[in-house]
């Protein structure tokens, strides 16, 4: 099994291309679609890299897959979908509860059945992109659909935990829980063995050191700085409380939100024109 990372500095965003290089059969985990607020611009370079990083290997895309409904970027997987029409697009079946909670928000005409993604799969459902097998574990905390992929030696966490240096994702979006969280991480990622890769969703590297996509289970329970496999409950909770009602909002939370619940669809006024909506003083 092979992976390559691809980095959106403008969210901090990692993407994976993940294949067998003996066949071919490859999956894209997190595609990012570029956006700048100011002037409301979409372009798809960052997509454009992986689908020439795509036909340079030439792999066959199965799936396109989605660790959780982000609020930090906008999903690319629509466009991505667009250059490969036999992918399937993927993610938890619990993004239903997430749908149903941002269409009151945005007062949005939303199917809340995930009906928009073409493959809902189910906690620890084994998922198969011709010789790939991928077990979709359920981390929740973060988000309420937020979902690990453990492919061989490897698991890709979204969210759920960064490098050990950053720590763990925040817990106070709409049915976040800390507490849900903690578990996520302790009793299922931590429980991996200690030389599982862990290949994180973003990073924001302290001054000290460059952007890297990689640790270990061990690694991180021995030295993530917000919850190490000694950290008890409690303890997580209180700090993740105190951390939490600190943050601002991610810049680009309404705006992908929207787009993300949607399976990246970007939406359509009754007129046919492209339009976001931004609730004012929703928090």
């Amino acid at each position: 099994m092979k992976i390559q990372d691809f980095y959106d500095p403008r969210t901090s965003t990692l993407s994976y291309v993940v294949w067998d290089e003996s066949t071919a059969d490859a999956i894209v985990i997190d595609p990012v679609l570029d956006y700048e607020p100011v002037g409301s611009r979409v372009w798809q370079e960052s997509v454009d890299a992986l689908v020439a990083f795509i036909h340079k290997k030439e792999l066959r895309l199965h799936l396109i897959l989605e660790t959780h409904a982000h609020a930090d970027h906008m999903s690319g997987s629509q466009e991505l979908k667009e250059h490969f029409p036999g992918a399937k697009i993927g993610i938890s079946h619990r993004i239903t509860q997430v749908q149903k909670t941002f269409r009151e928000v945005f007062e949005a005409e939303l199917a809340t059945d995930g009906s928009q993604f073409d493959l809902l799969f189910d906690d620890d459902e084994v998922l198969r992109a011709g010789t790939l097998v991928i077990r979709a574990m359920p981390t929740p905390g973060h988000t309420p659909a937020c979902t690990s992929f453990v492919i061989g030696d490897a698991v890709f966490t979204g969210d759920a935990l960064f490098m050990p240096d950053v720590g763990t994702g925040r817990c106070d979006f709409p049915a976040g829980s800390a507490k849900t969280l903690y578990h996520s991480v302790s009793a299922l990622l931590y429980q991996l063995p200690d030389e599982t890769r862990i290949f994180v969703g973003h990073d924001y590297p302290p001054d000290e050191r460059q952007v890297r996509c990689q640790s270990t289970v061990g690694e991180e329970k021995a030295s993530n700085i917000q919850l190490t496999s000694k950290t008890e409950e409690q303890e997580f909770l209180d700090f993740r409380q105190e951390r939490d009602s600190g943050l601002q909002a991610p810049t680009l939370l309404y705006q992908s939100i929207q787009v993300n619940i949607d399976a990246g669809h970007l939406p359509k006024s009754r007129s046919g024109k492209l339009m976001l909506k931004i609730p004012l003083n929703l928090r």
